[in-house]
Parts: C-alpha cells; sequence; structure tokens
C-alpha cells in the first residue's frame, strides 16, 4: 500500500550462534498514513516481519540484506520494486548477537557481532542454503555495558570501517573504546583511525571527495536540549571529536570536563538536535528526487528517550551547499510518533539505484521505499 503526502579466521560454530541469541516479541504495525513529506513524495512498504531491521546493504544483484537488534538474524530481501509483488523475506543467518550492521563486498556479506565481524561468503547465489559464518575479526575491543551493537560499512579504501562504542552514557575508555577502527576484509592491519566517540550507528563517505562523515549520539541527563548530536566530518586519522570531556564541541562535561578543554577536539561540523538519536546516514545521488536534494546527507533519526517532548522519529536532510555550508537539518519523512507515542523508529536509508530510497524501521519491524513523482495527483 502506498501513501503519498497529506583476525583469527574459521567457521562459528552453529551452538556458538544459538547460545549467543535472545529475541524480541511482536511490532506496531506500520502507520503510513500518519506520516508528512514535502509535495510529491510519497511512501510505501517494501517489507514488512523484519524484526529489529536496522543497517541495510544492497547486493550486487538486487538483493537487500538488513541486520537486526534483538532479533539476531540477518536478513535476505528478494523481488522487484512494484510495491503490490510482496518481496520474499528469508532469514540467511541467526543467533547472532546484536548483528545490527551489514555490509556488502565482492560478493560476500560482512556482519557485525558484539565482539567479531563474520561474514557470509558468496550469498546471493546460495539464499536459499546460506553457508555458516565466517569469522574474519574476533576478540574486538569490548567492555559489558551499552552501545556494542556495529554499523559497518567498506570505504573507498577497500577496508572495512568498525565503531567501537562507549559502554556507558559517559565515562572515561581512553583509547581502547569510543572509536572507529578499519582493517582488512581478512580481518589484518586493524587500525584506530578517531577517537572521542560516543556511539556511532552511521557513517558513510562523500561522493566525488572520499570525505568520511559520520554521526555520534550525545549523552543523557543533561536536560531536554543539551547536548545536541552531532554530524562530524574525519579530516584525518587521530582526530579526537570529544567524549567523554566535551559535547557538542562546546560544552565541557560536568564530571569529566576539567580534565580537558573543549579547544582540545574537533567540533561537529552541524548539531542535529538533542536526543534524536541519528543513526544511519547516506549522501544521496540519484535523480528521482528533485535537484535540491541531490548531493545532500539524509539521515535516520531514531527518536529519544529521554526527554519531556520526544524529539527525532523522522529521516532528514542535509543540505551541502556550493561554498562548503552544511545544514541545516530540515524533515523529509516525519510522523513516526504520533501525541507523543511512537509507532516507528527510523534506522537506516539507503538509496536504491533507481534513485528511490529505503528506510528500515526496527520499531515497526518494516522498510519501508521512498519515492518522488512530481506530477502523481
Amino acid at each position: 500500500m502506498t501513501f503519498r503526502n497529506p583476525a583469527r579466521r574459521g567457521v562459528l560454530p552453529a551452538m556458538m550462534l544459538l547460545a549467543s541469541c535472545w529475541s524480541i516479541s511482536g511490532h506496531a504495525a506500520p502507520q503510513l498514513q500518519d506520516l508528512h513529506m514535502p509535495e510529491g513524495f510519497h511512501i510505501a512498504t517494501y517489507a514488512t516481519h523484519v524484526p529489529g531491521a536496522r543497517e541495510i546493504a544492497l547486493g550486487e544483484k538486487g538483493t537487500v540484506f538488513l541486520g537486526s537488534m534483538g532479533a539476531g538474524k540477518v536478513y535476505a530481501l528478494t523481488g522487484d520494486s512494484d510495491p503490490a509483488h510482496p518481496r520474499q523475506v528469508r532469514v540467511i543467518a541467526h543467533g547472532l548477537n546484536l548483528p545490527a550492521g551489514v555490509a556488502f563486498f565482492h560478493g560476500d556479506l560482512y556482519v557485525s557481532d558484539t565482539r567479531c565481524i563474520v561474514v557470509l561468503r558468496g550469498i546471493e547465489d546460495r539464499l536459499d542454503h546460506p553457508p555458516a559464518p565466517e569469522t574474519v575479526a574476533d576478540n574486538l575491543p569490548y567492555r559489558a555495558g551499552d552501545h556494542s551493537w556495529k554499523f559497518i560499512a567498506f570505504g573507498p579504501d577497500g577496508k572495512l570501517y568498525v565503531p567501537i562504542g562507549s559502554p556507558c552514557n559517559v565515562c572515561e575508555v581512553g583509547h581502547d573504546l569510543g572509536k572507529l577502527m578499519r582493517m582488512n576484509p581478512d580481518g589484518t592491519d586493524r587500525e584506530d583511525i578517531a577517537y572521542g566517540i560516543r556511539n556511532s550507528v552511521g557513517f558513510t563517505w562523500q561522493p566525488h571527495t572520499g570525505t568520511l562523515w559520520f554521526t555520534d549520539n550525545g549523552r543523557d541527563m543533561l536536560g531536554d536540549d543539551v547536548p545536541n548530536d552531532e554530524l562530524n566530518r574525519l579530516d584525518k586519522v587521530g582526530q579526537s571529536f570529544g567524549f567523554p570531556y566535551c559535547h557538542q564541541g562546546n560544552i565541557p562535561d560536568p564530571t569529566y570536563g576539567h580534565l580537558h578543554p573543549c579547544s582540545e577536539f574537533t567540533p561537529p561540523v552541524l548539531g542535529l538536535g538533542a536526543h534524536v538519536a541519528a543513526l544511519g546516514l547516506r549522501f544521496y545521488e540519484g535523480t528521482m528526487f528533485p535537484a535540491p536534494y541531490r548531493g545532500s546527507l539524509l539521515i535516520a533519526e531514531h527518536g529519544s528517550w529521554n526527554r519531556s517532548r520526544l524529539s527525532g522519529y523522522r529521516v532528514v536532510t542535509v543540505p551541502f551547499g556550493a561554498g562548503g555550508s552544511v545544514g541545516p537539518a530540515t524533515p523529509l519523512v516525519d510522523g513516526f510518533e504520533q501525541n507523543q507515542v511512537p509507532w516507528g523508529r527510523p534506522a537506516d536509508v539507503q538509496p536504491l539505484p533507481d534513485g528511490s530510497v529505503l528506510i528500515s524501521d526496527d520499531q515497526a519491524g518494516a522498510v519501508y521505499r521512498l519515492t518522488y513523482d512530481a506530477h502523481s495527483g
């Protein structure tokens, strides 16, 4: 239905996978009639029955892969883009621990676990009989606590980029955690490239420049309106972005701020709003959407849990000006919460080759497809 605008390698034993599995029960039904978009945009359900749907990756043969939270599963969606033809949903891996991140590279699907990266070899030719996950990187930095799930992606350099979240609301982690690292596809040559990151659940590279941009979720318990979630740019290896000493580039932490001033760190390029939970992001390079959207960033805002009035629960666009200006963020798809009650939570965005955009929703267990048609009534 469509709604318009009103480094040890090996195979993970099956028992190990099952032992780490945990499940979620139920999900809200999508309420697409409640969504608001600019004139000409339309949204439709692309797939349902994908509990906990998070990061989206595209295969070479048209398969849409999804990581998940809670469900411990990795999904493969196949079928054409006609909303009248429901897509086939396959579970191609299960029993993983928070496999939120998926990345497709040279025919293989890489999947994040809390302590390792696994790969499903030649997956698009084996969807009905998936291979056992093979470990390509284990013993990733880990401390029990929060933010152990991982958004992963391959960069223009052919390296796999992996975030290591801070296991807390706010705490000192040194250079062991709260960082972004990269490695070869086989897990070798690991390198830390950025520090002072509380919890990045989305990064991407700007076409034509190769510059890495990433979101970071700000700390909690400083009030409704501070600190902002951040949109950051990595200009050189080794930059530090301030956590836990400085938030949003100019707010010293009340506990740790006296140890290092904000002037020591790289400030965000753009504040995205307090507690919006900015997650997956991609540059839009398609031609379906109007010209002002081309070259802009699309960002999924998962939504707040810690404000007196909810924020986020939408997809926003961040324009890039010819003179180097960035932002501000403006809503593209809004309305995943109604009257302070959320029915959906956007987690990732992924442009398709035809210029439409997929949006994953881990609360409703669904994926939507956003299109544009200036001439439709």
